[in-house]
């Protein structure tokens, strides 16, 4: 069986142009214009996959208005099989919907490769994932491995603890420290798998109980980053919700985002899964869209 890999990501966002500009002036990625029923596209090559920005109201993503990452194009590399109602793919030919409720919540079409020059470039060498906001990562594993035959890269959890130092300080004793126990104060459970040359990141709270306001513009704590998972769930459901781009060098990449008047979440690398440095750059300046950078070393 022939594992399916990522043809592009749909991008619903406000701004096309500001995003355009982000993406292929300030950090290099090459554009092509591909049709859709409502005109053509702006398209970007990341490596062996794509970034596809629609204005929100647009058919290809059935009219949805609301900003983010909308669905995902799988190649099965086999022609998929027919249902009953296909849509035209991004630079033609056919693309035929899973049912969400079969995917996780994920939107996915089954859809053939694009015929664009894929590419890589000093600043950015690839999608390295898509975050999905999950609800039961088993049950997304058993989904996307067991149905799609996409490869489990790795799991883990995240988790911040909060210690609590005492100190007993005598005149005539001296100076006792004591530690109490450590409380986990916020979590994630992480899958990935692994489509091509991107990974699919399952990102499912640790516990229900506890929750965190994610402060945009400051910068992010995996406190935050469970924050914003349980918020996105309980005002969306489960699904996609962001676009990470792996580059060799995190604080250049950011810096050149911040040089360009974007606006920022983190301004330089911080830790994040599988040894990673990464950054998240604010939503809004990519149109309402999520995106961070990763620079992480293969193991």
């Amino acid at each position: 069986m022939t594992e399916p890999k990522l043809t592009y990501v749909a991008l619903i966002t406000r701004d096309t142009a500001a995003a355009s500009h982000l993406l292929g002036d300030v950090l290099g990625l090459r554009q092509s214009l591909c049709p859709t029923e409502d005109g053509d596209v702006p398209v970007f090559a990341a490596g062996q996959s794509a970034l596809a920005l629609f204005a929100p109201g647009s058919r290809f993503v059935d009219g949805e208005t609301r900003t983010g990452v909308h669905h995902i194009g799988l190649d099965p590399g086999a022609p998929p099989p027919t249902t009953d109602a296909p849509r035209t793919a991004l630079g033609g030919g056919i693309r035929q919907p899973l049912p969400i409720m079969e995917t996780a919540g994920v939107r996915v079409f089954l859809t053939p490769r694009l015929d664009i020059a894929h590419s890589s470039t000093p600043l950015i060498e690839r999608i390295d994932h898509l975050g999905i906001a999950s609800a039961d990562n088993q049950a997304a594993i058993a989904l996307f491995n067991g149905r799609l035959g996409l490869p489990v890269e790795s799991q883990q959890t995240d988790v911040e603890v909060e210690t609590v130092l005492e100190s007993f300080t005598s005149d005539k004793y001296g100076v006792v420290y004591h530690s109490r126990t450590p409380r986990v104060v916020g979590g994630l459970r992480v899958a990935f798998l692994t489509a091509g040359d991107c990974d699919l990141e399952f990102l499912q709270n640790f516990d229900p109980s506890h929750g965190a306001a994610l402060g945009h513009g400051t910068a992010g704590t995996t406190r935050q980053d469970q924050g914003a998972i349980t918020k996105f769930i309980a005002a969306q459901g489960a699904g996609l919700h962001h676009v990470a781009l792996k580059t060799p060098d995190i604080d250049e990449a950011l810096g050149a985002l911040e040089q360009s008047g974007a606006r920022m979440i983190d301004r330089i690398g911080r830790p994040g899964s599988r040894r990673a440095r990464i950054g998240f750059i604010h939503p809004a300046s990519f149109g309402g869209v999520l995106f961070h950078l990763v620079q992480r070393d293969p193991i």
